[in-house]
């Protein structure tokens, strides 16, 4: 799909989608309420007006600083709006119609915010994780298919998980890899989601590798999510590649 017009409603609604991703990102880890109380700064608590919460150009308009207090605001807002925008434009081009369209952008906006969560916080909220994996099983037509691929990465991973854990002799992933493992067999399907699992752990060894930093624990929710972007974007090529190679 390539029609401007939507192209361009949904990158505005990918603007919008990421201003309340921030609110998710700040508020659940903390226990807060995502409704109230109303948008307002951190530090001095003054209410936003609502010129003051226009995705992405307000934080360009107020140069970074709070209206009322002149407090930076954190460059998390504009990063997080931005990328939810190219998100939502990406799963456009790259979907067959609008309705997966719609649903694969909710889905990786999800796991974004998943992603910064388990970034900041080494959290990883069930309530999204859970909204992202129902989600995924309304990712294309094929409901009942997606359902069971869902169930059989749950299950291969609560496997590996039991696995891993008694060689290691202490917990080896957590019940988050779990549901996100499911949300990409409900994507993506057997083959490709196998491929997303070993991409993901190509990445986070690459990952940690750059980081190198002696009981730095290195959140693994990212670069799941950002595997399996890649393989939804890259499909058509990635499919190529496993018919070159099992024929």
């Amino acid at each position: 799909m390539n029609n401007p017009l939507y192209l361009g409603l949904f990158i505005i609604l990918g603007l919008l989608i990421g201003s309340f991703l921030n609110v998710l990102i700040i508020r659940i880890p903390k226990g807060e309420s995502v409704v109230f109380p109303s948008s307002h700064c951190v530090r001095c608590k003054e209410k936003l007006k609502w010129w003051h919460n226009i995705p992405l150009l307000s934080w360009i308009l107020l140069k970074g600083r709070c209206y009322f207090c002149n407090e930076k605001i954190s460059w998390q807002y504009p990063l997080i709006e931005s990328l939810s925008a190219f998100l939502f434009a990406i799963s456009y081009l790259k979907s067959e119609n609008l309705y997966q369209a719609l649903i694969v952008s909710l889905i990786f906006a999800l796991l974004l915010a998943l992603s910064a969560i388990d970034f900041k916080y080494k959290e990883v909220p069930d309530s999204l994780n859970l909204s992202a994996l129902t989600l995924s099983i309304f990712s294309s037509s094929n409901f009942i298919e997606n359902f069971q691929n869902a169930l059989l990465f749950a299950g291969a991973f609560t496997l590996l998980r039991f696995y891993l854990s008694f060689i290691l002799k202490k917990e080896a992933m957590g019940e988050a890899d779990i549901m996100i493992a499911a949300t990409i067999g409900a994507m993506v399907g057997v083959n490709l989601g196998l491929l997303t699992i070993f991409l993901s752990a190509v990445l986070a060894l690459v990952g940690f590798a750059l980081v190198a930093k002696k009981g730095y624990e290195m959140p693994y929710i990212p670069f799941l999510a950002g595997a399996l972007f890649l393989v939804f974007v890259f499909r058509d090529f990635f499919l190529t590649l496993l018919e070159n190679i099992y024929g």
